[in-house]
């Protein structure tokens, strides 16, 4: 017959980890993690991809993106169909607020994981939040170090989210490139097989004009090509003082797998939107509610074309005010 657990002593540990500071119960939790991954050599944690499911949310609800929706799904689905990737999955999204970023990163997680970000192996960072003080890159790039190697011993496809990457203080990112390459190896860890996601609005510029002038020659969003953008945005969060990937060695060293363009959007995709979260509310045949949208949300005026200035960002509040 089992022993039992002594009592007593199960008390003990609960205080002990209770008072113990928040290093050395993660050091604790990660260790146990570790141990469960190489008993049972299985990492995935919750991973259960449903590919079908993500391309039909891109397609279904996230509007005026043709090639955002294009490249996400087959650079997803390229991913998970090696059993055995080279490196990670490295996308950084780029364009104004508003235009989908967040929407397409919270679809991943959903269809990933089936909790968009309330999975514990999605990791969200906010460099607002997270990385306040430009002074303290140095103690943030070691606490961003065994942050992510902690949670890839624990989870081999995690899933990391840089968002406001505008407002990362420079240097810090850089800390990441030894687990975005092909080289680096952690101890009983595939950690190839993990997921980065970069969002941002470095870039905005350049997509916004090549946007307008392909309206210009009277040519359709659909023709806009990656070709037409990525060596651009490369070059611009690079070269950019104001970008968390300013003078980074992610950028030379070619570790972003791809740059994805959002293009700005225009007042028939803000409409678009409002009809979206009136149907989550049952109310599909306000029409009126969704035009009432549209004129309200202010737009930015280039050579007679009218681009929203917020994207879809304000259209929940108009929609409250409105309905």
């Amino acid at each position: 017959m089992a022993r039992s657990v002594n009592a007593p002593f199960m008390l003990v540990l609960f205080l002990v980890l209770s008072c113990s500071p928040f290093s050395v119960v993660y050091a604790i939790q990660m260790n146990m993690k570790s141990v469960y991954c190489t008993m049972s050599n299985n990492c995935d944690c919750d991973f259960n991809p449903d590919i079908k499911g993500l391309e039909w949310d891109l397609y279904k609800n996230l509007y005026g993106q043709p090639l955002a929706q294009e490249v996400v799904s087959e650079a997803v689905a390229g991913f998970l169909q090696m059993e055995s990737p080279d490196r990670p999955l490295v996308l950084s999204f780029h364009g104004a607020s508003g235009t989908g970023k967040t929407l397409v990163s919270s679809m991943v997680g959903r269809h990933l994981y089936g909790a968009a970000m309330g999975s514990p192996y999605i990791h969200q960072f906010i460099p607002t939040l997270h990385f306040p003080k430009a002074d303290m890159a140095h103690q943030y790039k070691m606490e961003l170090r065994r942050w992510v190697e902690g949670n890839l011993t624990a989870c081999a496809r995690s899933i990391f989210i840089f968002d406001e990457m505008e407002n990362m203080p420079p240097g810090v990112i850089d800390v990441l490139v030894p687990f975005l390459g092909p080289d680096h190896v952690l101890f009983q860890t595939n950690y190839r097989k993990a997921m980065y996601i970069f969002m941002s609005t470095t870039g905005e510029e350049i997509i916004n004009q090549l946007t307008l002038k392909t309206k210009l020659k009277g040519q359709d969003r659909d023709d806009i090509r990656l070709r037409d953008l990525e060596a651009s945005l490369a070059q611009a969060v690079f070269n950019n003082p104001n970008s968390g990937f300013y003078q980074s060695q992610i950028i030379p060293a070619k570790l972003i797998t791809f740059y994805v363009p959002f293009l700005p959007l225009s007042r028939h995709h803000v409409e678009r939107c409002a009809r979206r979260e009136l149907c989550q509310r049952g109310a599909c045949q306000r029409a009126d509610v969704a035009e009432a949208v549209g004129r309200a949300v202010s737009y930015t005026v280039h050579d007679g074309q009218h681009f929203s200035s917020t994207g879809c960002k304000s259209v929940i509040a108009k929609v409250n005010l409105f309905l």
